[in-house]
């Protein structure tokens, strides 16, 4: 029988083993900060790379843009933060590796150079989330999608003064995740948009849908500008801004479809005109029935040597099927999928009551059939 004084000396043997290597015990913990690399884009440009092993990483997840009831994730994130929790979770059993969360500007800036210090601890509350959960973030920032909620000062603003505050926002936020290991990257803006034609316009929000502005204009008249040069010099603004507090993690822009430089509506931002300090691009894709080719079309159109990611995608505008047909046919084109999940576990939709419960469930199972991990 062994005697007090060596249990004793077993268990405190055992103990150190635990907390100071506990993968000798259990093998690598992979949800363990440390499993957590960076992720980096190849050497040839071509893919995303975990920093440390060099395995590559397709980003394939989720826009958790709201939540089952339209709420944008500071209208609950304080009070409720066990849904924040379990929706993270739910993701990813689901088999998310990346979570694409948006950043609402008049929650983060109590003024135009003020940032707002609850909403950053918030947000590194979300980061200690998603590393615990093993789960990257692209951090979508300079939100207005609630017109009610943008501050009045800032509407007010040139443009210029919008700018230096917009900078202000991303420095703030660069400084808040700039240690984090779970940061895919910053997303500067959802959908930005150089205004067309020679009239100043008086919003700087584009059209609503579904009671959400996701479209945003960077000014309100070119003044003999360049659409292009507008873009660059904007996107040069706030790139040096995240890059004063975090040299590392990668940083793209949400582009609309119609940002290519042909005929018809452009958003100004041209891929090759505006791609030079970006790491990659990030591109919103929907396919439509019986245009699939028309999608391929435009999604090599944003091929200028740097890796893409359709940033948002779903079987809006298409069958789920065609949908597959889509992500099938495009798997030399993308190199990471962003789809939708909006606070609901499949077998919530499960037996579907509506059309819109029948597409949600078959889109679960489509993300979960064709995920890079299958």
């Amino acid at each position: 029988m062994n005697s007090p004084c060596n249990i004793s000396f077993l268990t405190a043997v055992f103990v150190v083993l635990l907390v100071v290597f506990p993968t000798f015990l259990f093998g690598e913990d992979p949800t363990s900060q440390e499993s957590l690399q960076r992720i980096e884009v190849s050497s040839d440009g071509s893919s995303f790379v975990l920093s440390e092993s060099g395995r590559r990483f397709t980003p394939w997840g989720f826009n958790y843009d709201h939540d089952r009831e339209g709420r944008l994730i500071e209208d609950y994130w304080n009070d409720e933060w066990e849904t924040v929790v379990e929706d993270f979770h739910e993701m990813k059993t689901l088999g998310a590796n990346v979570v694409r969360i948006h950043l609402q500007f008049g929650r983060f800036m109590d003024s135009p150079d003020a940032p707002n210090q609850d909403s950053l601890d918030q947000l590194k509350r979300l980061l200690r989330l998603a590393e615990s959960e093993a789960i990257y973030l692209d951090l979508t920032g300079l939100g207005c999608y609630h017109k009610a909620d943008v501050p009045a000062w800032y509407d007010a603003l040139d443009e210029e003064e919008r700018w230096d505050s917009q900078a202000v926002f991303w420095a703030s936020v660069a400084e808040c995740c700039v240690s984090s290991p779970a940061v895919f990257c910053y997303d500067l803006m959802n959908e930005p948009v150089v205004p067309g034609g020679v009239q100043r316009r008086d919003d700087w929000l584009g059209p609503a849908f579904a009671d959400k502005h996701f479209v945003q204009f960077i000014s309100l008249e070119t003044k003999g500008r360049e659409r292009p040069e507008i873009a660059r010099d904007w996107i040069d603004r706030l790139v040096a801004a995240i890059r004063s507090q975090d040299e590392e993690h990668l940083i793209t822009v949400g582009l609309v479809p119609w940002s290519l430089d042909r005929s018809g509506m452009t958003s100004g931002f041209i891929p090759e005109r505006i791609a030079e300090p970006l790491d990659f691009l990030a591109v919103h894709i929907y396919p439509e029935t019986d245009k699939l080719e028309d999608a391929l079309e435009t999604l090599r159109g944003f091929d200028v040597g740097k890796p893409i990611v359709i940033e948002e995608t779903f079987p809006l505008k298409c069958g789920p099927e065609q949908w597959a047909t889509f992500h099938e046919t495009a798997q030399n084109d993308a190199d990471g999928w962003i789809g939708f999940y909006w606070g609901k576990r499949p077998d919530e939709y499960d037996p579907p009551e509506t059309i819109g419960d029948g597409l949600m469930l078959r889109w679960f199972e489509l993300f979960q059939e064709n995920g890079p991990e299958r």
